[in-house]
């Protein structure tokens, strides 16, 4: 349900009609082969596709028109090949509203010394005209990804990939419709947030759902329909031995099947891409969902907890950045900790709903009592989950702007087996300690919910907040308390005195 191969990125390169149409057209070739160079990296998951040389403000403002105006483009590659007086520039920045990466690179990689001579510095000034047109976007306030190093570099191709995959979850942010379903769980605070104002911001829509608009769907599945579902279950996953086909619990499995097939059509029907569910408005519902809920997200579905729609958001946008990249994506909650004299790690969790994008195995697919929304024992996928790097990331809304907190952690094999936890979860180390990293998140008011990820790097994070213009707040290997504080109250000031620009 995640389809990038249309999207394209547009390269741009500037330049004016002092030089000749020599210079010109020599311009226009470097820069072609340059993009073509681009499309075929296999870091770079969009098209990149050339656009002839701008050269003058009504050229620049006219592939500027065409951008916003495309479906296709999520973006556009800036090069200034020559010198591109940038108040040329300034009509068509001033109304583009795609993502913008400045590649500060040159065709050459390498001065020829023996035959450098003027006609080559006429024609290679990238060193300088990228300069001008780095200030006229300093000076207009845009906030941009600016990429240095000769184009056929691997480095340069991973950071434009980076930024490309961020434009796509841009992309996919600004036509996002959240499901909420049963609204919010009752009395919690950081689920809440402006919707409206996260309409005007990002684009996405949330809206409001009752559960019989669900089970209304499920009324209509056909036993066909759930003996195909189960076929299913029992090839991708380890089946408990009641949940099997003379299994005493075999009925919620045929219940859970039935809720993820009438989910699913919900979803299709209304071009849901993410949506929420709440423990406290089940209504018809005979268990919570959570197989189902599982499984959406691994096909790459949003999901928050609780009416969590910020979260179910950045789940749906996260997964479309990392679509083919390896490691998975999911909801997650900070559960329970482990503290030692030596080190502190945190158990991440959440009572059905991780999604098997990161499990380290074939789960087990087990029925057991929630003990909580007064429902039927529901299914549930089990699992644990690899070590290696990782981020935890979490939207908030701090009422006069939205807050981006991220967390690296490092996930770590279990000190022991978890027999009696029916659930999937993932022990993390989080950076640079638990102390410093809790403390700092609870000052930064970081949500219980999260999105984990072994797919994405705090880069794409820190380039999804330039594009959104949201304020950013990393908790990484080199934070210390004293400094975070201030940045929070210079970021606060900041963002006081700007608010109208962003």
């Amino acid at each position: 349900m995640i389809d990038i191969t249309h999207k394209e990125i547009w390269f741009v390169t500037g330049s004016q009609h002092l030089y000749g149409e020599e210079t010109l057209n020599q311009v226009a070739k470097n820069s072609q082969e340059i993009s073509k160079g681009l499309d075929a990296s296999t870091h770079i998951p969009v098209n990149v596709v050339f656009k002839p040389t701008v050269k003058t403000p009504s050229e620049i403002t006219a592939i500027c028109e065409a951008a916003n105006a495309s479906k296709e483009c999520i973006g556009i590659i800036t090069w200034m090949h020559t010198f591109s007086p940038a108040k040329m520039w300034i009509a068509g920045l001033s109304i583009l509203n795609k993502p913008l990466c400045h590649l500060h690179t040159q065709f050459n990689a390498e001065i020829p010394w023996k035959d450098i001579d003027m006609d080559f510095m006429n024609l290679n000034q990238s060193a300088h005209g990228d300069r001008e047109f780095g200030y006229i976007m300093s000076r207009m306030r845009i906030k941009r990804k600016v990429v240095v190093g000769h184009w056929q570099e691997e480095r340069v191709h991973k950071k434009i990939g980076i930024w490309s995959r961020v434009a796509l979850g841009w992309d996919e942010m600004r036509h996002l419709k959240v499901a909420r379903i049963g609204d919010n769980m009752r009395e919690v605070a950081v689920t809440e947030g402006d919707k409206v104002e996260a309409q005007i911001r990002f684009g996405l829509s949330v809206n409001g759902y009752d559960s019989s608009d669900v089970t209304s769907k499920i009324e209509k599945v056909s036993e066909q329909q759930i003996s195909d579902l189960i076929k299913i279950y029992e090839a991708d996953y380890n089946l408990s031995d009641n949940l099997k086909a003379d299994g005493s619990m075999r009925a919620s499995l045929v219940e859970a099947a039935k809720i993820e097939i009438g989910l699913r059509a919900f979803l299709e029907d209304g071009g849901f891409k993410a949506f929420t569910d709440t423990f406290e408005n089940l209504g018809d519902l005979k268990q919570l969902p959570g197989l189902a809920v599982q499984r959406l997200m691994a096909d790459g579905y949003g999901f928050g907890g609780e009416g969590d729609w910020k979260t179910a958001a950045m789940v749906r946008v996260m997964k479309v950045m990392a679509h083919g990249l390896e490691g998975g994506t999911s909801f997650m909650e900070d559960y329970t900790y482990h503290f030692t004299p030596k080190k502190s790690y945190v158990l991440g969790s959440h009572m059905l709903e991780i999604c098997p994008t990161i499990a380290d195995a074939k789960p087990s697919c087990e029925v057991h009592p929630l003990g909580i929304g007064g429902k039927e024992d529901p299914v549930r996928l089990v699992f644990n989950s690899p070590e290696g790097s990782a981020i935890n990331a979490s939207l908030v809304d701090m009422g006069n702007r939205f807050r981006l907190i991220v967390n690296e952690v490092e996930a770590v094999k279990p000190m022991g087996d978890l027999p009696k936890l029916p659930v999937a979860r993932v022990l993390w180390d989080a950076k640079p300690s638990l102390d410093i990293a809790a403390t700092t998140w609870i000052l930064a008011g970081g949500a219980h919910h999260t999105v984990y990820s072994q797919a994405l790097t705090t880069e794409y994070m820190e380039d999804f907040a330039d594009i959104t213009g949201i304020e950013l707040l990393v908790i990484d290997q080199d934070t210390k308390i004293r400094n975070f504080k201030d940045t929070m109250n210079a970021n606060e000031a900041y963002y006081n005195m700007f608010q109208h620009r962003l």
